[in-house]
């Protein structure tokens, strides 16, 4: 709505329409609604010189008064006149007649029903409808002139083009709260949106579950700058602390709530966030266990696929008010929503591996069970059978003939029983490390299958470069997947070769075993050539391995470790002393 032009009334003076042009940019300034109605009473009252002023404001419909202000009238005598005004009488008559009104003695209108017992004397009257844009807002009602005078046509005039103005400022305050209420719509959905781009970041690709978790407490502590921040897994007895960060912290990591009949029980069974300001004041929360000495709570579900698994229980706002607000309710909220799904991700992973683990476990069991019964247990029969004979054949040649032979056979048991043993834990793997082990390995493998190996290893401990070894994990996993590589291509692909590289170059020890056999389909999860014992091993180092085979093509295994030391890190950083 543009500002309305001054009238230009002969009863206008130049000072009174100077005097309306500085009302009206004062009104037109203010962005406030409540402000400008009350700067609008005040306004009317000193322009007419009334001694009181009112401004009635419509409901939806139209038809009466919704709310009243006044200014004129001590709370003292507003107690005693009882209700504020709704609409009818002679305040009624502008709701249905929306045009100035004036009036020397509004006792005598014909539609006065007089006035309240307490209620001060009135005689002179002067009402103005407020309208915007051609809708009706509400009226401004002036009481009483100065020295018992009656409202003239310029005090109508002024007061017309005052609810002009006022009309502007009212829609213009409305229009810049609707703006500033989308903006902090926005604002929140921005935070939404960078709550869950930061729980994102800092989990990224990190698939361990006490990484996660550790992550997760700390960001969203700091999303809602919260003095304790706690995780809480459902569990068949309700719920445990898994994590927590702030002040709370450790002390509060493992404790137990109920689900029945707490708050977040409810907010775990209900899957929406709540925030209690007074934690005081909320009977029966069930949170004290973790919440000692606060005061204001948000619990938001951890919910994933239509079921929460858990929450997330914010404690105290570390501001100058420790009591959270509704921004800090839907930030947690939405961060919640995504901390469940990396949750989620990362228990499903470690669900995943601890199959696998177990599945290697098994192999692994049935491998030894294999070797002890097909070849030792074997041995140790032979050689039952042959102290028998000679002992019931009960001649001094034959007795001795065949304690020559169970010595024969109980030498190859020995030496069967070394290679398993040997195979389980190599003693040269921990007294001198990767070279010499490997080298033995690859030695015992060409002697005992015929397999021709070609080995070159360049490790900075075995090449005089790094005072320092490698750590037990990773030196075992590099033996590991030789042992493994070699054991396929002489069992299962039939292979006449195999070359075996270990080179560890920037930090990096990569492992290389290729063959000549007949390959096989990496895919194959059925396949038995220790796939899933390679790939264990691998990823507990944080290292990556790559199978490429194909039937009749050989197979190449190779994978990257770091090269990580038992002391110092890096042989650059080793101890020299």
């Amino acid at each position: 709505m543009d500002p309305p032009e001054g009238k230009s009334e002969p009863h206008l003076t130049e000072t009174e329409l100077t005097r309306l042009l500085e009302v009206g940019r004062t009104l037109v300034a203010n962005l406030d609604v409540e402000s400008v109605l009350w700067q609008v009473l005040e306004t009317g009252r000193e322009l007419t010189e009334a001694r009181y002023a009112a401004l009635g404001i419509l409901n939806e419909a139209g038809q009466e008064l919704e709310r009243f202000l006044y200014i004129g009238i001590d709370e003292e005598t507003r107690r005693v006149i009882g209700p504020l005004p709704r609409g009818r009488g002679v305040l009624g008559e502008l709701i249905r007649h929306p045009q100035p009104l004036r009036l020397a003695d509004v006792a005598r209108h014909p539609r006065s029903y007089g006035f309240p017992p307490g209620h001060p004397p009135m005689t002179t009257f002067l009402g103005v409808p407020i309208a915007i844009r051609g809708e009706a807002f509400g009226n401004l009602y002036l009481t009483d002139k100065a020295g018992e005078r009656e409202f003239t046509a310029a005090d109508e005039e002024l007061v017309v083009v005052l609810a002009e103005w006022a009309a502007v400022a009212i829609e213009n305050a409305r229009l810049y709260q609707d703006v500033e209420r989308r903006r902090g719509e926005l604002e929140r959905a921005v935070r939404g949106l960078e709550a869950t781009a930061t729980v994102v970041r800092a989990v990224g690709f990190e698939t361990d579950l006490d990484r996660v978790l550790e992550l997760i407490v700390k960001r969203g502590r700091a999303l809602v700058d919260a003095r304790s921040l706690l995780v809480l897994l459902e569990e068949p007895t309700g719920l445990r602390v898994v994590c927590a960060a702030g002040e709370n912290g450790e002390r509060a990591v493992g404790a137990r709530l109920r689900v029945e009949g707490t708050l977040a029980g409810s907010v775990l069974t209900a899957g929406s966030t709540a925030r209690v300001p007074s934690l005081a004041d909320r009977v029966g929360h069930g949170l004290d266990p973790i919440a000692t000495g606060a005061t204001s709570a948000v619990v938001a579900p951890l919910g994933f696929r239509g079921r929460a698994r858990g929450v997330i229980v914010a404690l105290d706002r570390d501001r100058e008010s420790p009591v959270f607000d509704a921004d800090d309710e839907h930030l947690l909220g939405s961060f919640a929503a995504s901390a469940a799904i990396a949750i989620a991700t990362a228990q499903s992973v470690e669900a995943e591996r601890l199959r696998l683990s177990i599945r290697a476990a098994e192999e692994e069991r049935k491998r030894w069970a294999r070797e002890l019964h097909d070849e030792t247990l074997q041995e140790l029969s032979a050689l039952k059978l042959v102290l028998e004979s000679g002992q019931r054949a009960g001649l001094p040649d034959a007795s001795e003939e065949a304690a020559r032979q169970g010595l024969e056979q109980l030498q190859l048991t020995i030496e069967g029983l070394q290679n398993l043993i040997t195979d389980l834990r190599p003693a040269t793997l921990d007294e001198l490390g990767i070279k010499p082990a490997v080298e033995a390995l690859v030695a015992r493998t060409a002697a005992s299958s015929g397999l021709d190996v070609e080995a070159r290893i360049d490790i900075a401990y075995d090449s005089g470069r790094s005072p320092t070894r490698l750590i037990g994990e990773v030196e075992s996993t590099v033996y590991r997947l030789v042992q493994e590589a070699l054991t396929n291509a002489v069992k299962h692909a039939g292979a006449e070769r195999a070359w075996v590289e270990i080179i560890e170059d920037d930090r990096t020890i990569t492992v290389s075993v290729s063959d000549d056999g007949g390959g096989f389909d990496p895919d194959d999860s059925g396949s038995g050539f220790g796939l899933v014992g390679m790939q264990e091993r691998v990823a507990l180092v944080n290292g990556r391995l790559l199978i490429d085979s194909a039937h009749g093509k050989g197979t190449l295994v190779r994978a990257e470790l770091p090269a990580a030391y038992a002391r110092g890190g890096h042989p650059a950083d080793a101890e020299t002393g």
